[in-house]
């Protein structure tokens, strides 16, 4: 008898293959319940040290339920009872894209288009992805229909879409990871497509995409500039947060989920930073404005970061903050430079016979479509900085995306183009060898090329 069942031993225990989109669908579940313990976790916290006037389960359901949807983008539409009387109702929308925290469902997207694009040949990740987004988007609008109350109303097609929208770019982010390019992932060759075009459109196309991406390095580098200046000044106030926390007394699980939020939207705070520096400033509801130049703060809620805005600043020097950008720019001219791909200035240099006319000229036009770039690139982060807190005063907050864009643009445009005019006076040094280092590689070759020993370039790794 054991003779008998021992073949089949090996058949019996071994596990059964799933379908490649009932994988998707197991993995984005995984995904939308783990985000959602995350939120709620906290919210059980306060309820258990009676922190919340309601004392019903269902009333930490419905607001856990809110909070995920609220922490992916999901409008809240809000129908709340006046404070001065009874009889009046306040209405209004909640809408704030949580940077930090937002981070949560996209990293466990992340991570789960990683492992189904390991699950998956080329030509079959659109059965997981597809099954992953339905099983994701099915989850949200149950979410979406259940958590409603008599406060706070949702829009089931938003309450859908936008979550399952950000999930769907976590999902192939991750899969383009794993896969390592866009070819593996969905058979198409970018590189092979490209060889195909004339050399001119080549030329072409290189000089522009290495303008976006200096534009990115542009906004990167200002942003990051910005972000040490907020660290900087949130150390310096911190002995205002600290009176703040205390004042608020929210207890353990109150003092950390509110610990928890403000460091979420730090970095929705380091761009606003960034706006405060292009000169466009941005706005802490109605009535409330903060730029180097001009500030005017009201009443504010008690978030202790919020001691953090510089107010008080002398405007004789406030104007140097306006610098930060142009640094950024600095760093996208000279990125440009080590990049070689300014077609543009070699054509005109062919030409133009004054080789200053012709290095002015591309030069204006770089920091123009530098500017452009950067602009178009923060024109969506600087919009989705912001946003309402429904009713009361704080319905307009952060900047005005198109003055900070703008501006920005402006900025890193002017610091590109003198970081690409000025960073070949050091660069040169980077490409020159001295004589005795020519002499020892010609006797080892044993030819001479012919190149000159002046413009000889050193080994990257020197």
């Amino acid at each position: 008898m054991d003779g008998d069942m021992n073949p089949r031993t090996p058949r019996a225990l071994k596990p059964l293959p799933l379908p490649l989109w009932v994988q998707g669908v197991i993995e984005t579940l995984i995904a939308a319940v783990v985000s959602a313990i995350l939120v709620v976790v906290p919210l059980v916290g306060i309820w258990s040290m009676a922190g919340f006037a309601a004392t019903q389960v269902d009333f930490i359901a419905r607001l856990g339920g809110q909070a995920w949807l609220a922490l992916q983008g999901v409008p809240l539409h809000l129908t709340l009872e006046s404070p001065t009387s009874s009889a009046d109702t306040l209405t209004g929308t909640f809408w704030f894209l949580p940077w930090g925290l937002v981070l949560i469902p996209l990293a466990l997207g992340w991570r789960a288009g990683r492992r189904l694009a390991r699950a998956s040949y080329r030509d079959q990740i659109w059965q997981p992805l597809a099954g992953g987004a339905g099983a994701y988007a099915l989850f949200c609008l149950g979410t979406s229909l259940l958590v409603p109350s008599e406060s706070v109303a949702i829009n089931p097609f938003l309450g859908t879409l936008i979550p399952t929208a950000l999930m769907v770019v976590a999902l192939l982010t991750g899969a383009r990871k794993e896969a390592g390019s866009w070819e593996r992932l969905i058979g198409v060759d970018a590189a092979e497509r490209i060889a195909t075009w004339s050399q001119a459109s080549r030329w072409a196309g290189s000089y522009a995409w290495s303008l976006v991406r200096a534009g990115f390095v542009g906004l990167m580098v200002s942003f990051a500039l910005a972000s040490v200046l907020l660290s900087v000044q949130v150390a310096l106030s911190w002995a205002d947060i600290a009176q703040v926390y205390q004042q608020v007394d929210a207890g353990i699980w109150g003092g950390a989920t509110l610990t928890a939020v403000q460091l979420g939207i730090m970095p929705n705070l380091a761009m606003w930073t960034l706006a405060w520096t292009t000169g466009a400033g941005f706005f802490l509801g109605e009535g409330s404005a903060v730029s180097p130049l001009m500030t005017a703060v009201g009443p504010q809620p008690a978030i202790p970061v919020l001691t953090a805005v510089p107010v008080g600043l002398d405007p004789a020097w406030s104007w140097l903050f306006l610098l930060v950008p142009v640094v950024g720019g600095f760093m996208a001219g000279w990125w440009l430079l080590r990049e070689g791909e300014n077609h543009f200035d070699e054509w005109l240099a062919v030409r133009i016979e004054s080789r200053w006319a012709s290095l002015t000229a591309s030069t204006l036009v770089l920091g123009l479509l530098v500017a452009l770039a950067t602009a178009l690139l923060s024109l969506l982060p600087f919009a989705v900085s912001g946003g309402s807190l429904g009713v009361g005063r704080m319905t307009g907050l952060g900047p005005n995306p198109w003055a900070a864009a703008g501006l920005l643009g402006v900025l890193v445009g002017l610091g590109a183009m003198i970081g690409y005019l000025v960073s070949p006076w050091w660069e040169r040094d980077r490409f020159v060898l001295p004589d005795a280092w020519h002499d020892e590689a010609d006797d080892a070759d044993g030819f001479d090329d012919g190149t000159d020993a002046g413009m000889t370039r050193e080994p990257e790794e020197d």
